[in-house]
C-alpha cells in the first residue's frame, strides 16, 4: 500500500485546511427582505407593546372544533389525505358556497385544500402565469402577491385604488389593461384597508372583462367580516366571473386558527386541474386530522353567520376608544383591520411613526407603505382589533393621550 504525501510549506508549519467554499447566489427575489410583520412583532416583544400589528386573534378558538380535531386523531386520520383534500370536507365546502353565493362546485373536480390562503395564491399564480405575462394588482395589496408574480416570471402592474376611500377605478383598471394580461387580483374585503366591494362592483369588473381572457384570482380570506347590513359580494355569485376565476378563502380567519395554516380555492375544473399540477409538487396535501375536524364543524353555520356581528362589535368598541384621540378613522366596510391617518399626530413616515408608537406609546401597528410599492400619498397605519376587550382596552387606555 503507498501513500501520497505533501510537502510541508517553507518554514515547517503545517499546512491550513481549505475555507469551505460559499457558492455565490443570484437571489429569485432581491428587493425582498424580512416582512414588516415579523419586524414589528419583534418590535412589541422587546418594548412590551400590545400588539395590533400583525392580523392574528388572541383568543382561543372554539372548544368544539379542537375536541373535533382531536376526535379525527383518535379515530386513526394521521396518515396522508388524498392530495386534493379530504372529500368530507371538499363536499362541506361546496355545499356551504352553494348555500351563500348560490354557485354549485364540484367537489371532486373543482375544490382543493391549501396550506394556508398565502399558498393557495403562490400556487395559483405559478401554475397559470407564464414569463412575460401581465398581473394587475390593486394598490395597497397584500404583500405576497408581487413576490409570486416575480417568482412566476410576471410582470407585476400597479393600479392605485383611490386614497381617499380605496375604492377601484375601473377606468383606471380599464386603461391598465393589455394583449399581455393574464390576470387581475382583488381581494375583499380588503387587507389591509377594510374596504369591501359591492355585487354592482362585480357586475362592472365582469361587463369589463367580457371580452378578453383575463382570469381572476380573488382573495376572499374575509368572507364572513363584513359589517353593518353588507352581504359579502363574492366572484362566485356572478357566473361570467365565476367561469374565469380562483376563489380563495381562510378556515384560519373564519375560525380564529390562523396558525393550523389551512385554506382552500375554489375553481372552474379546467383552471383547479392546472392549479393541482403545482400543488401536488408544492406541498402535495394538507394536515389530515385537522380537515376531518373542519368538516365536522362545518356542518353548524351559526359560528360563521355569527362572525359579522362579532367583529363588529370589536370594530365598534375599537373606533368609539378612538374617537377621542387625534387619530382620523378611515371606513372600515369589512375584514378585522383599522387604518388611521395620524397626520395631526406626527409629520414621521409611516414605518417611523409605527416604530416610534411601539416604543413610546406602547402599541405596536402597520404601516401602510408595507402594501404599497412606493409611499403612499397619506400617512396611515393600520390596527388590528382581533383581540380580546381586555387588549383593545389597554391599548386604547395607551392610545388616549395622542
Amino acid at each position: 500500500m503507498s501513500f501520497e504525501t505533501q510537502t510541508p510549506p517553507a518554514g515547517g508549519a503545517s499546512a491550513s485546511p481549505t475555507a469551505p467554499r460559499t457558492p455565490l447566489v443570484t437571489s429569485r427575489l432581491p428587493e425582498v427582505g424580512t416582512t414588516i410583520f415579523s419586524v414589528m412583532s419583534a418590535l412589541a416583544v422587546k418594548h412590551g407593546a400590545v400588539n395590533l400589528g400583525q392580523g392574528f386573534p388572541d383568543f382561543d378558538c372554539a372548544p368544539g372544533l379542537v375536541e373535533a380535531v382531536h376526535a379525527a386523531m383518535r379515530a386513526g386520520h394521521n396518515q396522508y389525505p388524498p392530495m386534493p383534500g379530504v372529500p368530507a370536507l371538499r363536499q362541506a365546502l361546496a355545499a356551504k358556497i352553494e348555500r351563500l353565493y348560490g354557485h354549485r362546485y364540484n367537489a371532486d373536480s373543482e375544490i382543493t385544500i391549501t396550506a394556508g390562503a398565502t399558498q393557495g395564491i403562490l400556487t395559483a399564480i405559478l401554475a397559470l402565469v407564464h414569463p412575460g405575462d401581465e398581473v394587475i394588482v390593486l394598490e395597497p395589496c397584500y404583500d405576497s402577491y408581487g413576490p409570486a408574480i416575480t417568482l412566476a416570471g410576471g410582470t407585476v402592474v400597479r393600479v392605485p385604488l383611490n386614497p381617499a376611500d380605496f375604492r377601484l377605478d375601473l377606468a383606471q383598471l380599464s386603461a391598465a389593461l393589455s394583449p399581455r394580461t393574464r390576470a387581475i387580483i382583488i381581494n375583499t374585503p380588503h387587507n389591509p384597508t377594510g374596504s369591501v366591494w359591492s355585487t354592482g362592483d362585480m357586475q362592472a369588473l365582469a361587463e369589463l372583462l367580457r371580452p378578453t381572457d383575463v382570469l381572476v384570482l380573488s382573495d376572499e380570506v374575509y368572507e364572513h367580516m363584513v359589517f353593518d347590513g353588507q352581504v359579502h359580494a363574492s366572484v362566485s355569485a356572478v357566473p361570467e366571473l365565476a367561469a374565469r376565476s380562483l376563489v380563495i378563502s381562510s378556515f384560519g380567519k373564519t375560525y380564529h386558527v390562523t396558525g393550523w395554516k389551512v385554506g382552500h380555492v375554489a375553481a372552474p375544473a379546467a383552471l383547479m386541474a392546472e392549479f393541482r399540477k403545482v400543488h401536488q409538487f408544492n406541498v402535495f396535501t394538507v394536515n389530515t386530522p385537522m380537515q376531518h375536524g373542519l368538516a365536522a364543524w362545518l356542518a353548524d353555520p351559526l359560528p360563521y353567520e355569527e362572525l359579522p356581528a362579532f367583529y363588529q362589535r370589536k370594530r365598534d368598541r375599537f373606533r368609539a376608544g378612538l374617537a377621542g384621540t387625534r387619530f382620523e378613522l378611515l371606513p372600515c366596510a369589512g375584514s378585522y383591520f383599522q387604518c388611521v391617518d395620524y397626520s395631526r399626530i406626527s409629520s414621521l413616515p409611516d414605518q417611523q411613526f409605527a416604530e416610534w408608537l411601539t416604543a413610546e406609546v406602547g402599541v405596536a401597528a402597520i404601516p401602510l407603505s408595507a402594501f404599497y410599492s412606493r409611499p403612499p400619498a397619506r400617512p396611515i397605519v393600520r390596527f388590528c382589533f382581533a383581540k380580546t376587550e381586555a387588549t383593545l382596552d389597554e391599548a386604547l387606555r395607551r392610545l388616549s393621550r395622542l
